[in-house]
């Protein structure tokens, strides 16, 4: 019974949220977020679009990553939670990932309505 709670308290439950508000997005882009796996936790989706914020100012700051939200998207639109444009986000190491390219144009970072990092994909094309 220990074993069980430790392996379910370990793991990460994301629900992606679509709405339907990704229906004229590019069918690549589209295919590409539902691709993308928790690079700590690959059986585990990052989520989806409205779980998806550009975050182009990336820094390094006493070794930690961080960026800097730029999306300046309709969050009522994309049905997802304001972050105000310029909000640090701390990226953690684990929460690094690069190995499905990246369609979009934008460093993108997926966040929990809590804030949460599920992952983090830099920019630079495919």
């Amino acid at each position: 019974m220990a074993v069980l709670l430790f392996f379910l308290y370990g793991v990460q439950f994301a629900v992606a949220r679509d709405g339907g508000q990704w229906e004229q997005t590019d069918p690549e882009v589209r295919q590409w977020y539902r691709s993308l796996m928790q690079p700590d936790n690959p059986s585990v989706s990052c989520c989806g679009e409205a779980d998806a914020y550009w975050c182009d100012e990336i820094h390094v700051k006493d070794s930690k990553t961080f960026c800097n939200i730029t999306d300046d998207r309709d969050n009522e639109k994309l049905r997802r939670t304001p972050v105000p444009i310029g909000t640090e986000i701390e990226i953690p190491d684990r929460k690094l990932t690069w190995k499905y390219g990246n369609p979009t144009g934008h460093s993108v970072v997926f966040l929990s309505s809590g804030g949460s990092v599920y992952c983090f994909v830099q920019g630079g094309g495919v």
